[in-house]
């Protein structure tokens, strides 16, 4: 009954503690930290860092820190020591989003928290500053039903989405800032709502900017159009050399056969959680579970060239794409994106002059799935989702960070966890989290921690 009793206990703290969440998710989805000082100024990140910064102080812990990393973002630690012998666990979310790309199509605006239909709306609602309310959320719960059983670090960063490393390469500087027996990961989701998952495999990424010039200068259309080489129209043939007919990744060199052993994703499942239209086919070919988790994919990011409106009829002289490219376990990401770079420098076409410049990279992951911390958020999540056994999946995106902790700390059990199932539109308009989502996982949280202290002295 001890362990039942406990989890009562942190269930309703939770669950009277969520006016107080929602007010944090308000207050931090207010900040518009996109780590990009070209949409917005650094002041709105580094007034994000130390509303964070202030939060952990106010729980209570012993160290907080702002660290500056290499990339020029900051990103936030702390550190509350546990009892004598108690494991370290490290909790992880990022506080920077991704721009909100045309507010205009927002239905509420993208820096203020609004609830409707049961949802809570806002940049960042769940990807991932929901995750650090769920670990706030968490941590309170803890020790207001008994105290923490474990140590705890908290690390929050702030360039995670623009994957220009600046917290891997500051942990790689100082390797043993976030050393921890185990650490949670708090910026993946359920497969779907109601349905606890723990990701056991992520897609490394690369990201490279393109430049293509054929002319002085632009021509018109009309005098100089079918001899004069159109830079435009080479990007377009060279992204086009990408993939294949079917879309499947065709880049030379790199091998885009591999399969999935695990769960399977239904065709039917991913297209509404996609919003496929109807009548649209799927990209690429093998189940759509290889697709997102045992092969690589190549996404065309954004185009530099006129837009439409006030075009006028011109050949133009240069032409540019961001262009990211995903690759999964096994796969060298920087290796990788090497051989992109080599496939468009090759696919120009009347001899374009063409410049390609890395942005950014992160290695892929695979989790111990059979290490004991799974078993123990296995049941944590159980008792959370009244019953409901966790799956485990892979996920196509990418946390660089992740395969950083995992080369410095092989000991390490490292769990992926959060909010951003299907219905919360991450990365595009309208982003949300749902409450309950964010209620059953923080409660889920702190039985995991609870229970990972109790094994560990029982050992």
């Amino acid at each position: 009954m001890k362990h039942a009793d406990g989890d009562a206990a942190v269930a309703r703290f939770v669950a009277e503690g969520m006016e107080r969440a929602r007010r944090d998710l308000a207050a931090l989805v207010a900040f518009r930290s996109v780590a990009d000082p070209a949409l917005f100024p650094p002041a709105e990140c580094h007034a994000a860092a130390r509303w964070i910064a202030d939060a952990l102080t106010a729980e209570g812990f012993e160290e907080v820190a702002l660290l500056d990393t290499p990339d020029g973002s900051q990103a936030v630690y702390g550190h509350l020591p546990g009892p004598a012998g108690a494991p370290t666990v490290l909790l992880y979310a990022h506080y920077d989003v991704q721009p909100p790309l045309a507010e205009s199509e927002w239905v509420s605006p993208p820096f203020e928290l609004t609830e409707r239909d049961g949802r809570w709306y806002g940049r960042g609602a769940a990807d991932c500053k929901g995750g650090v309310v769920m670990h706030l959320l968490a941590l309170r719960a803890l020790r207001a039903t008994g105290g923490l059983p474990v140590g705890v670090k908290v690390i929050v960063e702030g360039s995670e989405e623009q994957g220009t490393g600046g917290l891997e390469r500051y942990a790689e500087e100082h390797p043993r800032l976030l050393a921890a027996d185990a650490v949670v990961i708090g910026d993946t989701g359920n497969v779907r709502a109601g349905q606890p998952t723990v990701t056991a495999v992520l897609r490394g990424m690369t990201v490279v900017r393109v430049r293509v010039d054929t002319l002085e200068g632009n021509l018109h259309s009309g005098a100089f159009g079918g001899a004069a080489p159109d830079a435009l129209a080479a990007l377009v043939r060279m992204l086009d050399s990408l993939t294949d007919a079917d879309g499947s990744p065709s880049i030379d060199g790199l091998d885009a056969r591999g399969t999935w052993a695990g769960t399977d994703l239904p065709e039917e499942v991913f297209r509404a959680d996609a919003g496929v239209l109807e009548g649209v086919g799927l990209a690429g070919s093998g189940t759509v579970a290889d697709r997102l988790w045992a092969r690589p994919s190549v996404t065309v990011l954004g185009i530099d060239c006129p837009p439409v409106v006030g075009a006028t009829p011109s050949v133009q002289a240069s032409a540019g794409a961001l262009v990211s490219l995903r690759v999964p376990p096994g796969v060298d990401a920087e290796a990788a994106g090497e051989l992109l770079a080599a496939h468009l420098v090759s696919h120009a076409p009347w001899g374009a002059r063409v410049e390609v410049e890395p942005t950014g990279s992160g290695q892929p992951f695979r989790a111990d799935t059979a290490s004991p911390a799974y078993a123990v958020m296995a049941e944590a999540m159980r008792v959370a989702y009244d019953g409901v056994e966790m799956a485990v999946v892979g996920q196509g995106g990418s946390i660089p960070l992740t395969s950083t902790l995992g080369r410095l700390y092989p000991e390490a059990e490292i769990l992926l966890v959060g909010l951003s199932e299907p219905a919360a539109r991450i990365h595009a308009v309208n982003e949300s989290v749902s409450p309950e989502e964010l209620e059953r996982m923080a409660v889920a949280e702190a039985l995991f921690l609870r229970r990972y202290g109790a094994q560990a002295a029982g050992r």
